[in-house]
């Protein structure tokens, strides 16, 4: 066995074309972006997440795709990352956050799920907070009964504007990571307004 060490970022989000443009698979959308840059498709399947390996910065990259909804991303990721053996520090997780004005970035680490069921899968499955997440904010509704319409809802023309912007700025905070390790990614990213 080589003694290689792989990168895993994983974008979560709702397969099937209903999800594809909502603010839930902005995820999807990202790892999508990164995987178009790097001329790579996901053309491998394997417990229940679609999947390519890619090099980044010299560095051997899983981009993932859990195909299990949102609430059951935990079990794929964790049994991929077993399966590879790719250390819980060593994965990035980009997601939707309604904590945050849609478009804010936010790079955090061990941190608890902050209410979101794909984070709190995740933590489940692995037993540890120890991997890398990238907030991807899509704003609030405003009241806890709209909150389910608002994620799993399409984007407003407003939004729709600057999601390539978004796309673009989540693509540079994952590459960051890479590039610089995520202090350095933490203290550029984080203190952007």
């Amino acid at each position: 066995m080589s003694s290689t060490r792989f990168k895993l970022i994983a974008g979560l989000g709702n397969p099937g074309e209903t999800y594809s443009r909502t603010r839930h698979n902005i995820g999807f959308l990202v790892v999508q972006a990164i995987a178009e840059q790097a001329d790579t498709e996901f053309n491998k399947t394997r417990f229940d997440a679609n999947y390519t390996r890619t090099t980044l910065y010299g560095q051997d990259v899983f981009l993932v795709k859990p195909l299990s909804y949102m609430n059951r991303s935990g079990f794929p990721l964790q049994k991929l990352s077993a399966y590879f053996k790719i250390p819980v520090n060593d994965i990035i997780v980009v997601h939707d956050d309604m904590d945050l004005p849609f478009g804010v970035l936010k790079i955090v680490q061990d941190r608890g799920s902050g209410g979101h069921n794909g984070i709190k899968s995740i933590v489940d499955a692995f037993g540890s907070k120890g991997f890398v997440r990238v907030r991807v904010g899509v704003g609030h509704p405003g009241t806890q009964t709209g909150v389910t319409g608002h994620v799993l809802g399409g984007f407003t023309p407003e939004e729709q504007a600057g999601l390539d912007t978004v796309i673009k700025d989540a693509v540079a905070a994952c590459r960051l990571i890479l590039s610089r390790g995520v202090v350095q990614a933490m203290n550029q990213v984080n203190s952007r307004r």
